[in-house]
């Protein structure tokens, strides 16, 4: 399994958001937390359905969604 098949589009879940597979815990979330500084370890205690490969999953969707990302060409 890729890491990405971990992360599910589903409109009827958070409005369509990218979340974790099979929770409602959406990837925005979960970068956030980490962005605010929380560890992995904080994370995942705080929400136990979520695995070490989870985390990592919302990482590579975040990594993936930037390299698609066009460039603004230079005025």
């Amino acid at each position: 399994m890729s890491l990405l098949d971990r992360i599910t589009l589903d409109p009827a879940i958070r409005f369509g958001k990218p979340c974790v597979r099979g929770t409602r815990i959406s990837v925005g979330d979960v970068l956030g937390y980490l962005a605010s500084g929380m560890t992995e370890a904080q994370v995942i205690a705080d929400f136990p359905g979520l695995a070490h490969e989870d985390i990592l999953a919302c990482l590579a969707f975040a990594a993936e969604r930037e390299r698609r990302i066009m460039p603004v060409p230079a005025a």
